[in-house]
Order: structure tokens, then C-alpha cells, then sequence
């Protein structure tokens, strides 16, 4: 589902990727460990499209996205990949029902389509009563769930996950560690995760190493 092939990636003089390659197929949990500066992140940010590789490519679903232009960029990302990061990033004047709808008012579906799936996820997640709270009244890990609902909201066929455990409490973060394999269970997404919890790294199909800019295991 996911082909990485001879990834580099420079900022400067710094080397972060150094040919990194990668076959990753659909349904499964992946997670990525390795110190910082090893090139987690920055792997995972090309595979989502948020920032273009040097050299390489990008296969998603039979498409070669560092092909395509910004504008089918946009649409492509939109429409087939989730983001969930260690900070929520959800909007504070907006309710939890109205962040999970945003990505899909940009994919230009309806507003009650939209809003009946938001609620259908937040049912799934144990949110629905929270649907018209703002960020400012959910706990850490309610605000997290919220993320995830909106990064499922377009039904992605992959959803990145960077640290997203790392701004909650030990229970909050078992939590949405179970909720993801619930996930993909339910949804057959491939979720691909960047985490220091080696509880979680454990937990993936599996765990890949990366050291200086590769993956070493």
C-alpha cells in the first residue's frame, strides 16, 4: 500500500534521510523508534505528503505523490491520510463536532453528511456527549480522541501519528494506544506511528529502528 524507495532528505548541510526504503502494506500497525534527530519525524512528514523528498519516491495506493502537482497534492492528502500529532491542533472557538468536520467541509461533503460520520466516530471513541464542548473544556485525552476522530473523518487508507501519546497522562495514553488497534480493526486503515513509548512501539505488527538518517532493523 505504502512504497518508500531510496529516500534522501538535506536541510542545509544536514543529512536527515539517507536512502531510506520502505514496504508498507495495508491494515497493518507500524511503529517507528530511534533517538531524536534520527530522522523519525522528517520520514514521516514525506510520507504524508507535508513536506517533499530530495531524491525518491513516495508511492501511496499506486500513486507516486511527490509527483503530483500542489494542487492535486492537496486533494490527495485530503483524501487519503490522517494526521494525529502530540499536540492536538484542534481550533479553541470551535466545538469538538465542528473540528472533527473540518477536513471533510474541505473534501466538500455536505454539512449533514459530514456531521452524522463526526458522530458516528465520536459515538465509537466515547465522545458523543462532549460533541458541543470546545477544546478548552476536554481533558488531554478527550482532546486527543478528538484529533483522531478528525483525522478519520475522511476515511483515510493511512493515518500518520506523530507522538501522539506524549503530551498525556499514563492512562490517557493506554488508552489511545488500545483505541488505535480497536481502529484499525474496525476500519482496516494502516496506521503508522513515530513514539518514544516502547509500550506502544511493542504493541505495532512492527517496529522499526531508524539511526542517522535510516532504518537499521
Amino acid at each position: 500500500m505504502i512504497e518508500i524507495e531510496n529516500i534522501h532528505k538535506s536541510y542545509g548541510d544536514l543529512k536527515v534521510l539517507k536512502g531510506v526504503n520502505l514496504t508498507i502494506e495495508q491494515g497493518k500497525v507500524i511503529s517507528i523508534v530511534g533517538a531524536s534527530g534520527a530522522g523519525k519525524s522528517t520520514l514521516l512528514q514525506i510520507i504524508g505528503t507535508l513536506d517533499l523528498p530530495d531524491k525518491g519516491t513516495v508511492k501511496i495506493n499506486d500513486v507516486i505523490a511527490n509527483s503530483l502537482s500542489d494542487k492535486q497534492l492537496s486533494l490527495f492528502r485530503n483524501k487519503n491520510i490522517g494526521f494525529v500529532f502530540q499536540f492536538h491542533h484542534l481550533l479553541p472557538e470551535f466545538t469538538a463536532l465542528e473540528n472533527i468536520c473540518i477536513p471533510a467541509f474541505i473534501h466538500k461533503t455536505p454539512k449533514a453528511e459530514a456531521e452524522k460520520k463526526a458522530k458516528e466516530l465520536l459515538t465509537i471513541l466515547g465522545l458523543l456527549e462532549r460533541a458541543n464542548h470546545k477544546p478548552s473544556e476536554l481533558s488531554g485525552g478527550e482532546q486527543q480522541r478528538v484529533a483522531v476522530c478528525r483525522a478519520l473523518i475522511n476515511n483515510p487508507s493511512v493515518i500518520l501519528a506523530d507522538e501522539p501519546s506524549g503530551n498525556l497522562d499514563s492512562a490517557s495514553a493506554k488508552d489511545l494506544h488500545e483505541l488505535f488497534f480497536k481502529l484499525r480493526e474496525e476500519f482496516n486503515q494502516t496506521f503508522i506511528i513515530v513514539t518514544h513509548n516502547e509500550e506502544l512501539a511493542n504493541m505495532a505488527d512492527k517496529k522499526l529502528v531508524m539511526k542517522d538518517g535510516n532504518i537499521v532493523q
